[in-house]
């Protein structure tokens, strides 16, 4: 047996990375998710209950048509009986069909809430908790635990509710016939406790091992397929040992899948052979109880009928204890991701941005980024622990003033803290100490969403969504109209490029924007803020990797992004800061030095040193 498939039924529930919760939690925690469906719910459990109550009455009236032909009764009253045999059929098979739509309804209800929920938990995560986590197995949390956690409703419900109401009913109905025939036939239900016990808990932990296997296949897909991980394998010649890497980790998976399916085989045909001996026991026991006289013909035949009613409950019961567990893995998954705090939530009297200019204003603002346990789990970054480092202190005492309209640059070595000062300004993340104000507010104070409306980031990659012009350019302007798109690309030098393409602005740019070259793409973001039109404008190098040609390009379109507005300017070629009203000079998380241009220069200190090189 695979090393791993056999740690995992060793340590059901307790791999390196997950949270194991207690079932009582997880199963309250369900309850509560159902709670807004609980009507759909009752006439679910109703139909259910009816439906039940139907199989107990075809062996029953089976039994009587067997009295009636072994007593020699009319052929009238047996042609009743079978009219209410068919009946009972027909009326059966109508509330299974009624049982199965609403309980469609019910999961498909759950994974709509389900998927709604974590996807927009997600977005309120901090951007620390991005570049920590493995996409992959995120998106498997979205896909195949939220499809795991629907079968507790689709499936797995109406089979324990009518079940457990026919193994009731049945119980009773044959303990009214015979109590000595049923007290033997029940002498055989340790067959289907015990395997029940043993055998969920292996099946639990295959679940889970399985579900971390898919999640990191999806995972290496996601970043293999992409533009820029596809050429790196290329590049580095390494597309065998990838797909040697993958084999291994399907492999696994394969492994599971038949070690999981071979567990359900053994264990549903011991239910089926028990099952059998029992119906033989009510026939030997049963006939030789009718043959004595204390039975009739029909009593037998509707003990063995009964009997194989309450077997199937009884097999239907075991197995769903099986599902109960692998459902349960899925919900823990889902609430997994769900019980991480976001970093940036609103307070209860947070109010809009001011109207009119704005400035921006940081008052003594020291910051750490969050520690990994903060941010991610370790089943995401599909690591057995989370990174112990960070906490440390990144910005320290940093204070300075953007007034409206002006224009601020922050230059200084690589790490210096000046992608943070902007993070901050754009509220991806909330100052450790000190206050960072918008028009005098400060930003915790405001609502995220009006503080992302009126600040405007461009950074230094251009990200493009795999959509077509248009609906890039929507992002930051949804009702924006052709005119409108036409005039912010003209603003960014950009309308004679797309008016040349195929499709013009219904031309899909591929994932990440590859479709078009470095300079277009950084256009097409400059674009896309002239639509915002935000009164604030942050760039993160925007023209750090852009040749002299792009740059000059992209310059003119930033000096028309820029006009008029508050900008705070981050820049690794000091050529594009010299206009700069001030400029803020960060080495090690700390302003050393501020001023113009030259000023700065003539200072002879560490502006001047960046300059030279």
């Amino acid at each position: 047996m695979d090393a791993s498939i056999y740690m995992a039924m060793r340590n059901a529930g307790t791999e390196p990375g997950h949270r194991q919760r207690p079932a009582g939690e997880t199963g309250r925690r369900i309850l509560r998710l159902a709670r807004p469906h609980r009507k759909r719910m009752a006439w679910f459990l109703a139909t259910s209950t009816l439906g039940a109550v139907l199989t107990v009455v075809t062996p029953l009236l089976a039994g009587r048509a067997t009295d009636a032909i072994t007593t020699g009764a009319p052929l009238s009253v047996l042609g009743v009986v079978a009219g209410l045999i068919a009946a009972a059929a027909v009326a059966e098979a109508a509330l299974g069909l009624v049982t199965r739509w609403l309980s469609a309804n019910l999961g498909e209800g759950l994974i709509h809430q389900l998927r709604t929920t974590v996807f927009d938990h997600v977005q309120r995560m901090p951007v620390a908790f991005f570049t920590r986590t493995r996409t992959g197995a995120l998106v498997s949390r979205l896909n195949s635990d939220v499809l795991g956690a629907q079968r507790a409703f689709s499936d797995t419900l109406a089979g324990v509710v009518s079940n457990l109401v026919t193994l009731l009913l049945t119980l009773g109905v044959m303990l009214a016939i015979s109590w000595q025939v049923t007290v033997l036939a029940a002498l055989l239900l340790p067959a289907f406790l015990l395997p029940a016990r043993l055998m969920g808990r292996r099946l639990a932990a295959l679940e889970r091992a399985a579900a971390d296997h898919n999640a990191a296949m999806s995972t290496r897909m996601t970043e293999r397929f992409s533009a820029p991980g596809a050429t790196l394998i290329k590049l580095f010649g390494r597309p065998a040992q990838e797909s040697a890497e993958f084999a291994d980790r399907a492999e696994r998976v394969r492994a599971i899948g038949v070690r999981s399916a071979m567990l359900q085989w053994v264990f549903v045909t011991a239910l089926i052979l028990a099952s059998s001996l029992a119906v033989a026991l009510v026939y030997g026991v049963g006939g030789g109880f009718a043959l004595a006289g204390a039975l009739s013909a029909g009593q037998v035949v509707s003990l063995a009928m009964l009997l194989t009613r309450l077997y199937q409950p009884l097999t239907a019961l075991a197995g769903a204890r099986m599902e109960i567990m692998t459902v349960l893995v899925s919900f823990e998954r889902v609430f997994e991701v769900l019980d991480l705090e976001p970093a940036i939530r609103d307070r209860p009297d947070a109010r809009e941005v001011p109207d009119g200019p704005l400035d921006v204003e940081f008052d003594r603002v020291s910051f750490a980024y969050p520690t990994a346990d903060q941010v991610s789990l370790a089943s995401l970054e599909e690591v057995a622990t989370l990174d112990t480092r960070g906490g440390e202190q990144v910005l320290h005492d940093v204070s300075f003033t953007a007034p409206a309209g002006r224009m601020v640059a922050l230059v200084g070595s690589s790490g210096a803290g000046k992608s943070t000062v902007a993070q901050l300004v754009a509220r991806l993340y909330d100052a450790s100490s000190g206050a960072v104000r918008i028009g005098g507010v400060d930003v915790r104070d405001l609502t995220a969403d009006s503080v992302h409306r009126a600040v405007g980031f461009v950074t230094q990659d251009g990200h493009l969504l795999h959509d077509t012009v248009a609906a890039n350019l929507r992002i930051g302007a949804p009702d924006a109209t052709g005119a409108q798109l036409w005039e912010a690309l003209r603003r960014a030098r950009l309308d004679e490029m797309v008016a040349s393409l195929p499709d013009g602005l219904d031309t899909v740019v591929g994932e990440r924007g590859y479709r078009l070259s470095g300079g277009e793409r950084q256009r097409l973001t400059i674009a896309r803020v002239l639509l915002a039109k935000p009164r604030i404008v942050v760039l993160d190098e925007a023209t750090a990797s852009l040749d002299t040609t792009s740059e000059a390009a992209v310059q003119a379109a930033l000096a028309e992004a820029l006009e008029g507005r508050t900008a705070i300017v981050i820049a690794h070629r000091l050529t594009t800061v010299r206009d700069a009203d001030e400029i803020l000079v960060l080495e090690h998380g700390r302003i050393i030095e501020r001023g113009a241009h030259h000023s700065l220069l003539e200072l002879g200190g560490r502006y001047r040193a960046l300059s030279a090189t």
